[in-house]
């Protein structure tokens, strides 16, 4: 049957389920745009699963038109089942979008009129009323109606003792208590009202990262997969927000190449040879085949392979490294430093590539630092095929040779006196890190009647019922692929598509596998099952899998699951506890920071060689290690909250260490080490990392990083700059420093009160230059080289009228109040376990988290345990 025609067929019988004429016209170019790749799914999928995936499409489609989400309870053969909710967690730019398209009238009291009256109405009345707030209009009805978000601002500016303008008026306590208890009150009441059942509002779906490993455990595989997926959109940092996923075309056959590629892995890992791969590698393999010609391969001295420090791309490349079939692999080798520095080793980055022209970009390996003596280094990483190993001093402090004409002739380097890494052995190994054939098999069989022939590269079943043993299969696979318990009536559509084509004469093998990826095309495996209200056991589990390891349930978790009292407290904390501590649990701290502090965003700016010339890749990866060791220390101590600004140790390897300015730290393995006040190191806002990530690898900006500190760290919502106002650009040549320039900037009323809250952190962070280093001074740039401007003065006054002098005073008084720090930090933590941001009526449930936090000191690990327990992880 001509699937382009099937699929019109199941959408025109599905086009009742949302009688809307005018939607379905405006979703017409999206289907046209799908069909293009309709033949594709029907090679890989069952012919129904295609017009499962293209009605699938249309609702999802349907629901963003409704400024909403579908919540597909699953994919049917027949139609889409459209469950409505309201989400009430919106953030401010969706609320400011819900408030064009309906007025949100807003109920208020009459005991918050009467406090705007006395308070507000001289500043905020008629058509000159401050910001544009006519709050005596608005309040009589001769304006338009303030929005849910403007109420929620006013209320939160009075709370922050903002407005009124402590110089203008002193307000009388009771009386703002008085207020802010009855706009509160008619705010809940207001979002109370506004669940409208008939509002399309979304679950989550899976992130690219969480994709990959559930098909990583589903299928006990270890091939990258998130890379084959487009990028996905960030909302308060957090890819995961429910509110901001969207689906396209695109997207859909982005899914279907992942789909694909994952269960064509577990087959090949089925299928390939018992033979482990091995190659061992003499120092002579490892040097160039011809000492005579002039290339990018180490060269041959004595009995060693030898790289020279050199800012030549790809030297050090090893050819015969070159790896024919992508996959895991360990590389274990020996090096040793050349002319080594007077103090230090050499310190050479390892990473993969094609090393051409054509292909320039290079994967990251690892780092070691090479000292006199000959040492082993062991690392594993995911070769693709046509990779090789390149091996190179990477320490841009080091003297570096210089090579004529792009290539390095034996004999040229050493006359140059320059450091350089010496290899004189290496193995290269490969490994299953996904787990091993048993486990594979297991997977994708369980306990079917098979036959494995490696040699013709097939599978064949050898049972004598082949519809129940694929039955009992696909039951199981679907129970493990939708994390939770299924009954054969709830995959119906399957197993009689199943059953259909054992029937027709198709191998019962690829009848099963068809069967898997149409499974893992259903919105049940690619979204979150999170009905509204509360949640069940097993969408209890699945949440809190994928909060701490980015994954579906292991064994224990599901089985777990099962009984009555899972949901008790301390069982939920037990489970917290056995998977911080489980091997996964380390990927915790580095998903959550990745994304709550930008530190995914590493490599987006490049620091001006001219400005920063220490900086270097090993640099960078060091801080990134210091900025996730650092966190998983605290969290492994329970520490208090404040430690996360003024911490008197830190992770350092003898490189960062260096580059810090801290002595007294030698080897290449990160380690805690003790900080003093001189070393201006200690605490998040003066790691590297996060250093890097708030500037734009020229200047810094006191704008930028007092935005990120608010936001990130201190939970301060900045609103965006007016329209009528110019940004700022920085005086590259010193004229002026960027202070002048913000006081200036400030003559504008609509600016001054936002940049009172962001600025007094970027004053207190300038010190730190866009590298991550110490300064006291600004860097210009005069005829193309670097030099010593105008003095820092990181001095500023928070809006509680504290002042502090210099960026240690800053993060001491900001560590004193760790009730702003604990609060922000649970939040970012619910909205990354649940994909909801919080609405003004958790802020109770909130509330009572700190509560019972505060008990141990706001400690990292006690406000996680919290979190899992209360109302806002265990409701949807």
């Amino acid at each position: 049957m001509n699937h382009s025609l099937a699929i019109d067929k199941t959408l025109m019988k599905n086009l009742g389920t949302f009688q809307k004429t005018s939607i379905i016209q405006t979703l017409l170019p999206h289907v046209i745009g799908l069909t293009s790749f309709g033949s594709r799914l029907a090679v890989h999928l069952p012919g129904i699963a295609v017009n499962v995936v293209m009605v699938y499409l249309l609702s999802l489609s349907l629901s963003l038109l409704l400024c909403g989400r579908v919540h597909a309870q699953d994919l049917g053969y027949e139609s889409v089942k459209l469950e409505s909710r309201v989400s009430s967690k919106k953030n401010d730019a969706e609320q400011r979008q819900s408030s064009a398209l309906r007025v949100e009238k807003v109920n208020i009291s009459d005991d918050v009129k009467q406090f705007l009256r006395g308070e507000c109405f001289d500043c905020h009345q008629g058509d000159d009323a401050s910001a544009g707030l006519d709050l005596e209009s608005s309040l009589l009805g001769n304006n338009a109606a303030l929005s849910f978000t403007q109420w929620v601002r006013i209320h939160d500016r009075v709370a922050d003792h903002e407005m009124p303008p402590p110089e203008d008026a002193a307000v009388d306590s009771e009386d703002r208590q008085r207020f802010l208890e009855s706009l509160g009150e008619d705010l809940r009441q207001h979002e109370a009202e506004q669940s409208d059942p008939l509002v399309i509002a979304g679950s989550r779906r899976l992130t690219n990262l969480q994709l990959e490993r559930t098909l990583h455990d589903l299928l006990a595989i270890a091939t990258p997969l998130a890379n084959l997926l487009p990028d996905e959109q960030r909302t308060d940092g957090f890819t995961g927000v429910a509110a901001s996923q969207s689906i396209s075309h695109f997207l859909l056959e982005s899914h279907l190449t992942v789909v694909d590629t994952a269960i064509d892995a577990a087959m090949s890992r089925l299928l390939d040879s018992e033979t482990t791969f091995v190659r061992n590698y003499s120092a002579r393999n490892l040097a160039r085949d011809n000492p005579n010609r002039r290339c990018r391969d180490p060269e041959m001295i004595e009995d060693r392979a030898v790289v020279w420090s050199s800012g030549l791309v790809f030297y050090g490349r090893i050819t015969s490294t070159t790896v024919r079939n992508s996959g895991w692999y360990r590389i274990r080798f020996t090096a040793s430093a050349v002319k080594r520095p007077k103090v230090g080793g050499v310190w050479c980055s390892v990473r993969s590539g094609q090393c051409n022209s054509g292909a320039p970009l290079m994967d990251w390996i690892g780092s070691f630092e090479a000292m006199d003596e000959p040492t082993e280094h062991v690392m594993e990483t995911w070769l693709p095929a046509g990779h090789m190993i390149e091996i190179r001093p990477a320490d841009a402090t080091l003297r570096r040779a210089s090579f004529r004409g792009g290539q390095v002739g034996a004999g040229e380097g050493g006359p140059q006196n320059v450091p350089g890494v010496a290899l004189h052995s290496m193995q290269i190994e490969g490994i299953y890190p996904g787990g091993d054939r048993d486990q594979v098999r297991r997977r994708l069989f369980g306990e079917m009647p098979i036959d494995i022939k490696r040699s013709e590269r097939q599978v064949i079943y050898v049972g004598s019922d082949p519809v129940g043993d694929s039955t009992k299969q696909l039951l199981d696979f679907a129970k493990r692929a939708f994390r939770r318990d299924v009954k054969q009536e709830e995959i119906a559509q399957y197993l009689n598509w199943l059953k259909a084509e054992l029937e027709s004469g198709k191998d019962p093998i690829d009848a099963l596998l068809s069967s898997y990826r149409a499974i893992l095309c259903s919105s049940r495996f690619l979204y979150l099952m999170e009905p509204p209200g509360k949640l069940d056991r097993e969408a209890v589990a699945s949440r809190l899998s994928y909060f701490l390891w980015g994954s579906m349930p292991d064994d224990g978790l599901f089985d777990s699951a099962q009984r009555a009292d899972f949901l008790e407290p301390e069982n939920l904390v037990a489970h917290v506890e056995r998977m911080l501590g489980h091997p996964r649990g380390k990927q915790f701290v580095g998903d959550f920071a990745s994304q709550w502090l930008d530190l995914m965003d590493i490599d987006f700016t490049e620091p001006d060689r001219k400005l920063y010339p220490d900086f270097d890749i090993v640099v960078q990866n060091a801080m990134l290690d210091e900025t996730q060791l650092f966190l998983q220390w605290l969290l492994d101590q329970n520490a208090p909250i404040d430690q996360l600004l003024h911490s008197d140790a830190t992770f350092l390897n003898s490189r960062l260490a260096s580059y810090y300015g801290v002595d007294g730290v030698s080897g290449d393995r990160m380690r805690l080490v003790s900080l003093d006040q001189e070393t201006h190191r200690g605490g998040l806002l003066a790691h590297g990392s996060i250093l890097k990530v708030t500037a734009n690898g020229t200047n810094t900006s006191p704008v930028l990083r007092g935005v990120w500190v608010s936001d990130r760290l201190l939970g301060v919502k900045v609103p965006p700059p007016p329209d009528n106002v110019p940004a700022v650009e920085p005086d590259i040549r010193g004229a002026t420093t960027i202070r002048e320039q913000l006081q200036l900037h400030l003559s504008h009323d609509d600016c001054r009160g936002c940049h009172a809250k962001m600025d007094p952190p970027g004053y207190a962070l300038e010190n730190f230059d866009a590298a991550g280093r110490w300064r006291e001074n600004y860097e210009i740039v005069v005829k193309g080289r670097s030099k010593s401007g105008a003095v820092i003065d990181p001095s500023g006054k928070f809006l509680d009228g504290r002042e502090f002098s210099s960026f240690q005073e800053f993060r001491d008084q900001l560590g004193d109040k760790p009730l702003p720090i604990a609060q922000n930090f649970a939040e970012k933590l619910i909205v990354y376990a649940t994909g909801a941001p919080l609405s003004f009526s958790d802020r109770r449930e909130l509330k009572a988290v700190l509560e019972l936090a505060e008990e141990d000191h706001f400690g990292i690990r006690s406000l996680l345990k919290h979190v899992v327990t209360s109302s806002l992880f265990l409701t949807q």
